[in-house]
């Protein structure tokens, strides 16, 4: 017998936000419990005329949007009609906290000095490390603060940050405070790592061994204890920190519970994608000169290539890791700014298009790369990275009609909206508006 139609629909659950009618929305879904390799990096789980239901700053459904309607009802619409809807970025190598400048480096390296023969001379990261030492906390904060607003509207929600201009047990906990304080007081989610060994500070030339012994015995012990760091990372390079010194810092850092990263075979090949794999280490980053039995080794054991278009970018050298090959041996593959100094660049769909236009990677890999792998070399795949049910709702909303546009189209910010836990922190069609309004009062 058919049940009587009584003319009442079952109410609909009630969501903070609905973003609703997306030309594309990249989902990234089916990640979180490794990185994706090879053919893989291509599948961005695309839903067509896309929404996504957010509840207290969490992801509460995915789907096409006549089905999600059916179900979740919002005060709070946006209508993504003909815009592409995708992760937050997530920037998985920054060197975010730092004092002064070095554009007159930027000179000099257009003239033919090398990143090396820059160091050598005092310039650099020692440079850097003697401004930065000078600043206060609060000038730091206010710089870190300035920069992840600038991030932020390029659409990146997650960022990791290494200490590293410090180079004094002192100054690089002053650093990884100012990192915590950042955590604490921006939007951003910023990941800390800790970075001592930079480089050889100038008061140890000539005794590096030294150095090495103040970061194993004094300054990891010491970040550890007061739980200043998830990370450690080692600039491993000739003339920097050798195999067999990286080896020590890493293994010390290993037993007092942080996780490993190495700066590796960027400006040489010195076997540090090697090191990266025996230390089972979680990424290994630039990579421009790493070996083929180096990067087999990252494949085997899964370790992440954390790849940094923009420095070599800026190292104006014309080399560029080789992608296609890493990602072709089943190496996960992450995008990073680099973020510093030496290659001041805040935007990871700049990161995007130098990935696709420099190292042939696609829109797909790119994005992949610069989200739910990227998420992966932070520690951070099970909170963000994809738009999944239950992750955080950090969502960027793209004015443009497909992904491809990522890395077609560069030089502007393509970003509409960015959603963050939950809530619009950018707007660029209120922002348009209010510039407008504002223009308009000018003329009158």
């Amino acid at each position: 017998m058919n049940k009587a139609k009584t003319g009442k629909t079952a109410a609909k659950e009630r969501a903070d936000t609905l973003i609703v009618n997306a030309s594309e929305l990249v989902t990234l879904a089916g990640s979180n419990e490794k990185p994706r390799t090879g053919k893989r990096m291509r599948e961005l789980g695309i839903i067509k005329n896309g929404c996504v239901a957010i509840k207290d700053g969490k992801i509460l459904a995915v789907g096409k949007t006549p089905e999600i309607r059916k179900t979740f009802r919002a005060e709070n619409i946006v209508n993504a009609s003909g815009k592409t809807v995708l992760p937050g970025f997530v920037d998985p190598h920054t060197h975010l906290v730092f004092a002064g400048s070095r554009e007159d480096e930027f000179q000099m390296k257009i003239e033919g000095a090398s990143y090396m023969e820059i160091l050598r001379a005092g310039g650099g990261i020692l440079k850097t490390v003697r401004e930065t030492r000078k600043a206060s906390l609060d000038e730091l904060l206010g710089f870190g603060l300035n920069t992840l607003d600038v991030m932020l509207r390029y659409g990146t929600t997650t960022v990791e940050a290494k200490s590293g201009y410090g180079l004094t047990t002192k100054d690089e906990l002053k650093i990884l405070e100012v990192i915590k304080r950042l955590n604490q007081l921006h939007t951003v989610d910023v990941v800390p790592t800790f970075m001592g060994a930079h480089v050889i500070p100038t008061e140890y030339t000539g005794n590096p061994d030294r150095y090495v012994s103040l970061i194993v015995n004094e300054m990891i012990p010491t970040v550890a204890e007061r739980k200043l760091a998830e990370f450690c990372d080692v600039f491993c390079e000739k003339g920097v920190f050798n195999i067999e010194q990286t080896r020590k810092i890493l293994t010390i850092a290993k037993k007092h519970g942080l996780r490993l990263k190495i700066h590796a075979d960027e400006l040489s090949q010195l076997g540090g994608a090697e090191l990266a794999a025996s230390l089972d280490a979680v990424s290994a980053e630039h990579l421009l000169f790493a070996s083929d039995v180096g990067l087999k080794a990252m494949a085997e054991k899964s370790i992440i290539a954390v790849l940094l278009p923009a420095a070599a970018f800026s190292l104006i050298a014309g080399r560029y890791a080789d992608a296609r090959k890493i990602i072709d041996y089943g190496v996960p593959v992450a995008l990073g700014t680099d973020f510093n100094p030496s290659c001041w660049v805040e935007n990871q769909q700049l990161v995007i298009a130098f990935a696709c236009h420099l190292m042939r990677m696609t829109p797909a890999e790119a994005i992949t790369a610069a989200t739910i792998n990227a998420a992966h070399a932070i520690g951070r795949a099970g909170e963000v990275g994809s738009l999944e049910v239950g992750k955080k709702a950090d969502v960027v909303v793209l004015n443009v009609p497909n992904h491809i546009f990522l890395g077609y189209r560069f030089g502007v910010n393509l970003v509409d909206k960015v959603i963050k836990n939950g809530r619009t922190v950018v707007d660029e069609e209120y922002t348009t508006a209010e510039a407008a309004k504002l223009f308009s009062k000018e003329l009158e």
